[in-house]
Parts: structure tokens; sequence; C-alpha cells
């Protein structure tokens, strides 16, 4: 029996499908950081650059009003890019998490990593090949050459980010239950 044979728009996504999978561990563990500073009372500030604004407002939809029962709502704020740094140095907390995600304009979420940086938030970056060039504690590289390709990994790597993030809190909250 032969294989079938594969679609060439589906043979350009194995590779970049790969380099998502491979980053798994890293995703956890900024997850699991994030998951600390929202358990803590943390609020998420979510941005990016102008091809990744309208992510930053489903991300932030996502964890105010969660579409799984059962699941927590979380504090989440989604920002214009031009305005993040200046929101972030005024109404940031430092148990808070900074999340930029970054499309072929890495540069223009610099300026609210390095506001998050001033204020100690947990700063996270889910981007593609090319990633900012300022402070962040988890840079999550999700390397496709087409955007269109790079724009879905991003978008699966953090409906996976929002998953995992209520996994650890789930696991968190059970563990503090007695049995």
């Amino acid at each position: 029996m032969t294989a079938p044979a594969v679609d060439p728009p589906v043979r350009r996504r194995e590779q970049p499908g790969a380099a998502l999978v491979a980053l798994a561990p890293a995703l956890v563990g900024a997850a699991a950081a994030v998951a600390e500073r929202l358990g803590a009372g943390g609020t998420l500030h979510v941005f990016g650059d102008a091809d990744a604004e309208s992510d930053a407002h489903h991300v932030a939809v996502e964890f105010v009003h969660p579409v799984i029962v059962g699941k927590p709502a979380l504090p989440a704020l989604a920002h214009p890019a031009a305005r993040t740094a200046h929101r972030l140095r005024h109404a940031a907390a430092p148990y808070d998490v900074a999340l930029a995600l970054c499309g072929p304009d890495p540069a223009a979420v610099e300026p609210g990593l390095r506001a998050a940086a001033e204020r100690g938030l947990l700063a996270v970056v889910l981007g593609g090949p090319r990633l900012p060039q300022a402070p962040a504690a988890h840079l999550l590289a999700l390397p496709a050459d087409d955007p269109l390709i790079a724009r879905e990994l991003r978008v699966s790597a953090y409906h996976l980010l929002w998953e995992l993030v209520h996994v650890v809190l789930e696991r968190d909250g059970e563990a503090g239950r007695p049995a």
C-alpha cells in the first residue's frame, strides 16, 4: 500500500509545526510562570505589532471570557503597541505579566517590553523568526518564512499558552485541597 501524497500547503507547514512541537518545554515553562503571576492576582497585559494587534485583543478576551465551561476568568487587557509602554509604566503592577505578540515588526513591541522590565513584570514574547531586542524572561520563536504560516503558529501557541496556564492553576488549586 502506497502512502497518500501530501498536499503542498500541508508540506509547507511540516517544518514550522515541528518547530512548535520542539518549543513545548519552553511553552510549558512560560505558562507556569504566567500562571504563578495570575494566580497571585496579577493581570495579563497583551500587545502586538501591527500584524498581531488583533491577536492581542483575541488573547485578552479569551483570558477574561473563557469559552470552556468551568475555566475561571483571568484579568487581561489588550493594548495597542504604540501606547503599551505608557500604559505599563502608569497602570501595571510588578506582579503583572506582559505578553508581546510579534509579527514581521518585532521592534514595535520593544518599548512595551522595556517598560515591562522597568516595572518588574514577567515578559513573554511569542514571535516569528525575528524576535525583539528587548528584555524578556521567555522568548518563544516560532520560525516560519510565510507570514500566514507564522500567524497560524502564533495563534496555536497562544491557545496552548492559555490552556497550559489553566492546567497549572488547576493543579496548584488541587495541591492545596484536602484529599
